[in-house]
């Protein structure tokens, strides 16, 4: 089995990024003939990906999104200094997802075949 690290820097509806990291790591999850470990890591920005109770209008729901990928077995963790920069705590995040460290996402990229950054 594969292991793919997707990193995630910007702002779950400031850009498309993560959207469109989402919706690539949901397909490849889908993918039969190669399954793949999938991690995902939120820096900056991104990790108000994780907040539950988002509510966006219309478009896509980062949130819905990122609980799909976790029911798929995917792992979630978020950048601990770039969440205490933005008053993230673990409360506020969607159910499985962690706040990490540096030294989770350098393991995660030792680890991995294969890294992605959006």
């Amino acid at each position: 089995m594969q292991t793919i690290l997707i990193v995630i820097n910007d702002a779950p509806y400031g850009s498309e990024r993560p959207f469109n990291a989402l919706r690539l790591a949901i397909k490849l999850n889908e993918q039969e003939e190669q399954p793949v470990c999938l991690k995902l890591f939120l820096m900056s920005d991104a990790v108000m990906c994780a907040m539950k109770q988002q509510n966006p209008l219309e478009g896509y729901d980062i949130q819905q999104m990122l609980e799909i990928l976790i029911a798929q077995g995917s792992e979630v963790k978020l950048c601990k200094t770039c969440c205490c920069a933005r008053g993230l705590s673990e409360s506020l995040l969607i159910e499985d997802c962690e706040i990490g460290s540096l030294d989770d996402l350098a393991d995660w990229t030792l680890n991995a075949e294969k890294v992605l950054t959006f």
